[in-house]
């Protein structure tokens, strides 16, 4: 599982740089790689819960062995799902898999009432709710970039002129994201207003230094306004890889921390512990499929769905980090996938409808919807033949 959220995921980290030419293959695989496995083991999560997102009732955990074929059922559920969209080369959301996976081992293990059917709901309304947000955002940015910059007489004074606002918006953004969203801003626990002012002090400290390292290190006035982007874009990249390995190792160590901790002392709760060794597994699980699959994925978001730009890049992932950001204060479940993809769309948009590959949006949108009932159907059917083998 860890294996392909570094194949499927890493898409949201690095293909719009890919795409706009920002960084290589390579070098997006070497980042996306380093940044994911520090995230995984310096800031990713020590606990997790055993059934994942409160979707399905943990009275069902009563029998360990029952919890025990349920795990190994989701994960395998979860991960071929995964596979098979790396290998059609389509994003698709490893959280929802794993959602998807639990609800068919819990129905298997419960019937339909141990699922929370509430919380699910909230998992589908964010199916339309982040790629639309998304859309408005980079759509709204990408226009701001055209009339503060790009529409200008000369564009690459004025990207640099206007780099600490740029700069400091992103920061901005990106520290609130730590602080509100990773294990390592949970367990420091500011209070919003304190959150704010650490985010706005950052913000105007990093927007006027990174002016300062801009002057100095962009030469090149030939390409405009795109040759400032681009390192703006790289470090919000960055940012993105880091986060996911923080966040989206729990997907994959999650399930296995149970089976763990119930081999070890045959009982098991709601929550485990996550020893740092699993972090570490997870972590190079998470590299190793950047390096050999990830490339797949990078191409289509980075590539098939519209041209990118590294103003339009950078519209993108500051459109996704701010969805997820705000999505997740307001309590929904939104997948960062769902996020990417809709700000490559709203960037596209930006240029006309005709700018936007509609064939393969509605083939991403397809996958969307099948992976919560094919990850519940495979659950399903892996649960029921472990059952025969195992109780």
């Amino acid at each position: 599982m860890a294996w392909n959220i570094g194949a499927n995921d890493v898409a949201n980290a690095m293909a719009t740089s890919v795409g706009a030419k920002a960084i290589t293959i390579r070098q997006a695989i070497f980042l996306a790689g380093v940044l994911n496995l520090l995230g995984a083991m310096f800031i990713g999560s020590h606990v997790t819960d055993t059934i994942r997102k409160g979707i399905v009732s943990t009275e069902i955990l009563s029998d360990p062995h029952m919890a025990l074929i349920g795990a190994l059922s989701a994960l395998l559920a979860a991960a071929l799902w995964v596979s098979f969209s790396t290998l059609m080369a389509l994003p698709v959301s490893t959280t929802h898999s794993i959602v998807g996976a639990m609800i068919g081992f819990g129905i298997m293990a419960g019937g339909f009432s141990v699922i929370n059917w509430g919380k699910f709901g909230a998992v589908v309304l964010s199916w339309i709710i982040s790629p639309l947000f998304s859309i408005i955002i980079a759509y709204v940015m990408f226009k701001f970039i055209v009339l503060v910059v790009l529409s200008r007489k000369d564009p690459f004074s004025w990207a640099l002129k206007l780099s600490p606002f740029f700069i400091g918006l992103t920061v901005f953004v990106v520290v609130l994201s730590f602080l509100f969203k990773t294990p390592l801003g949970t367990s420091l626990a500011l209070e919003s207003w304190a959150a704010l002012v650490a985010a706005a002090l950052m913000a105007v400290f990093s927007g006027f230094a990174g002016m300062y390292v801009l002057k100095n290190v962009v030469k090149n006035k030939k390409d405009g306004a795109e040759a400032i982007f681009k390192y703006i874009q790289v470090g919000t990249a960055c940012y993105v890889a880091l986060a996911q390995g923080a966040n989206d190792v729990a997907n994959a160590i999650g399930p296995l921390a149970v089976i763990y901790f119930l081999v070890k002392t045959g009982t098991v709760g709601a929550k485990v512990p996550v020893p740092g060794f699993l972090l570490v597994f997870g972590g190079i699980g998470i590299a190793c499929g950047i390096a050999m699959a990830g490339h797949r994925v990078m191409d289509t978001m980075g590539r098939k769905i519209t041209l990118l730009s590294n103003t339009r890049g950078f519209s993108v992932e500051f459109a996704a980090a701010t969805t997820v950001l705000v999505a997740s204060k307001m309590g929904l479940p939104v997948s960062t996938t769902h996020a990417a993809v809709g700000g490559v769309l709203g960037v596209g948009l930006a240029r006309g409808i005709e700018a936007v590959n509609f064939s393969i949006v509605f083939r991403i949108m397809l996958y969307w919807l099948l992976t919560v009932p094919v990850a519940a159907l495979t659950s399903m059917l892996i649960f029921k033949i472990l059952q025969l083998f195992i109780l």
